[in-house]
């Protein structure tokens, strides 16, 4: 299974944005965990994940998200993510997800939270 994926990353005040786009499986995890490295490199505090509307994950893309969850949590950065379906809201709130980051509907709103 070919996965197109690329992660771009913007800074927009204080928050590092990670524009993902294409499904995240297992084969994501060396692009996103380069985003993350370059992010952390700079001194981020705060990422948010902004994935690509309609984007699949995988039970690997979830394995993918709470290994960044883990780095981030042990680097002591706030992590939000944006850009996920209301089926995929549930999935990440029952495996626990939700714990270590904050679920926003559109960056602004998230940036706006995150800013404070």
């Amino acid at each position: 299974m070919q996965n197109k994926n690329e992660v771009t990353l913007k800074k927009q005040g204080s928050v590092v944005i990670f524009n993902i786009q294409g499904d995240i499986t297992s084969f994501s995890e060396p692009f996103l965990n380069q985003a993350y490295k370059e992010a952390n490199d700079q001194g981020t505090e705060k990422i948010l994940l902004n994935l690509e509307e309609g984007a699949y994950i995988n039970s690997g893309g979830i394995a993918v998200l709470i290994q960044i969850l883990a780095q981030t949590k042990k680097n002591n950065q706030q992590i939000s993510i944006t850009g996920l379906s209301e089926h995929f809201k549930k999935i990440f709130n029952m495996v626990g997800i939700t714990k270590f980051a904050d679920i926003h509907n559109d960056v602004e709103s998230a940036i706006a939270v995150m800013s404070k």
